[in-house]
């Protein structure tokens, strides 16, 4: 065991996920090794004591949290809070209440992360509703398109709260010096979109972020702008589309690739770009969405992760948690507090009360 005095140390949900313990283990390992990070991996000992043995942890400062119970994928949130007590989920989340982690990796039941992570953690001040931010590939470099399935029902200052988090994580995480913000909606022109996104506009137009204006969903993947603000439902449906068109893209490719002689040989030749092309539009290079606007990081991944991506997302929690992402979070929020208050002035119809 090293000295973790001076490392990030995160809680790592060992049962998470459709895999368990052979995949988030290996992969946090790699990640504890590749930027000096300490773990805490919880989930039954046994389990959890047995896939580690079977790993070098030599210079590593890893130690295993008995959780005896685990969530179900399927299981409802407010279900899952109550019964499952003593789960693995629920015991991450109590290991960064009580400052013995800074952070938690699940790649379990989203919905209960969520819920842990408001119910135990707790939001940073002047945060409403956490969010789930995702990054994903582009033609010239990654964006954040957030929220991607947490707040399915948003005021416009939510939206704004959205802005000014994904503003810290391109910063911190993605070195972006200016993030350019766009507000994803149903056309460019100032006045397009439902009442929910025209007044979001406005509050948007009045911060001091780079906001320039309203972007389209065929504008996501040109990398011109870093970040895409919306509600979770229009971003979660958004987010899913590209999955899947992702994965269709390359069963047809292979469907092809079979087809003819020519079709192998070309593949063949062309093998070194596809691969290129496979990485850059794998979920796993990122890892997981991290949520934004708790009081402690937390980082949600695919049930299906693989350990690269379990990797990844570790990595990226150790980031936020290095570069004090929440101190600068708990900054933007109360520089435009002011907004939050004027929104709130609004009526049901977009327009404005009298002051």
């Amino acid at each position: 065991m090293g000295n973790s005095q001076k490392r990030p140390r995160l809680a790592v949900d060992a049962m998470g996920g459709d895999h368990g313990p052979e995949v988030v283990i290996p992969g946090a390992l790699k990640a504890a090794r590749k930027d000096d990070l300490s773990l805490l991996l919880v989930g039954d000992k046994d389990s959890v004591s047995a896939e580690l043995s079977r790993h070098c942890t030599d210079g590593l400062d890893v130690e295993v949290v008995h959780a005896p119970d685990v969530v179900g994928m399927s299981e409802k949130p407010s279900e899952a809070l109550r019964r499952h007590r003593e789960s693995s989920i629920q015991t991450a989340f109590k290991k960064v209440r009580s400052k013995e982690a800074q952070g938690v990796v699940s790649a379990g039941n989203s919905g209960a992360t969520l819920g842990c992570g408001m119910f135990i953690l707790g939001r940073v001040k002047g945060i409403e509703r956490p969010a789930l931010a995702s990054i994903l590939p582009t033609e010239k470099k990654p964006v954040i398109l957030i929220d991607v399935g947490a707040n399915v029902d948003c005021k416009p200052y939510h939206l704004v709260q959205f802005g000014i988090m994904a503003d810290v994580l391109a910063k911190d995480v993605l070195h972006v010096d200016n993030p350019r913000i766009g507000l994803l909606s149903i056309g460019e022109e100032e006045g397009k979109g439902n009442n929910q996104t025209r007044e979001a506009s406005r509050l948007l137009g009045m911060s001091s972020l780079n906001f320039v204006g309203n972007v389209e969903g065929r504008d996501m993947f040109k990398g011109d702008v870093d970040i895409f603000v919306c509600d979770g439902f229009v971003g979660n449906i958004s987010l899913k589309l590209m999955e899947g068109l992702a994965l269709s893209l390359t069963h047809m490719l292979k469907t092809e690739v079979k087809k003819s002689i020519l079709a192998r040989l070309g593949f063949l030749i062309g093998s070194k770009a596809l691969k290129n092309f496979s990485r850059r539009i794998d979920y796993a290079e990122y890892g997981g969405a991290p949520l934004l606007g708790l009081k402690g990081i937390a980082t949600v991944c695919h049930g299906s992760s693989n350990s690269k991506a379990i990797c990844n997302a570790v990595r990226m929690a150790g980031t936020f948690v290095t570069n004090k992402a929440n101190e600068h979070m708990g900054r933007g929020i109360a520089t435009h507090q002011e907004l939050k208050i004027l929104d709130k002035k609004a009526l049901p119809d977009g327009s404005r009360e009298e002051t």
